[in-house]
């Protein structure tokens, strides 16, 4: 995935202070990952928090784009846009990460420690999900034939370490 700077839109606000709050609870990943995806269910954004430009995509890979870091560095919220037919690696992530769709759809396999396929969700437009280590290795497809659209906060500064992403398994 491609990362690209983009400036906080008047959208983010309520998110990015909702989220704050989460965090500052300090509780251990798995209470902070429901804690930050009821504030994305509460103010999910619409996909015009992105440029046409950003919303159209790269035809090689998917797209993220940095909506805002927490200066503490404790937080990301990143959009990533999936072409039709684009997938990751099957990976883990360094931190807890919590998703909404809000454009098209989002195919997601997990997986167990030794890749068997624990499960798939299609996950729909409006719907958020999240998940914190250990227990996160998956792999996310669109399969549909529209551009899908995706707000993904991460418990660190995607940008200073370069990627949410631990390791890949294929």
């Amino acid at each position: 995935m491609t990362a690209m700077q983009t400036l906080p839109t008047s959208q983010l606000t309520d998110l990015v202070s909702g989220v704050r709050t989460a965090v500052n609870a300090h509780a251990d990943w798995s209470e902070t990952t429901e804690l930050v995806a009821e504030q994305l269910r509460r103010h999910l954004p619409t996909p015009d928090v992105l440029t046409a430009e950003q919303r159209s995509g790269a035809p090689e890979h998917a797209t993220s784009h940095t909506l805002h870091v927490e200066p503490d560095g404790t937080f990301s919220i990143i959009a990533v846009v999936w072409r039709p037919g684009q997938l990751t690696r099957i990976h883990d992530h360094t931190t807890w990460c919590v998703f909404g769709v809000i454009q098209g759809v989002e195919h997601e396999e997990l997986y167990d420690a030794d890749l068997n396929l624990l499960g798939r969700s299609d996950n729909q437009t409006g719907e958020v999900s999240g998940f914190a280590p250990p227990g996160d290795i998956h792999r996310v497809h669109n399969t549909s034939d529209t551009t899908a659209i995706s707000i993904h906060i991460y418990g660190t500064d995607v940008t200073r370490i370069g990627s949410s992403v631990r390791r890949y398994y294929d």
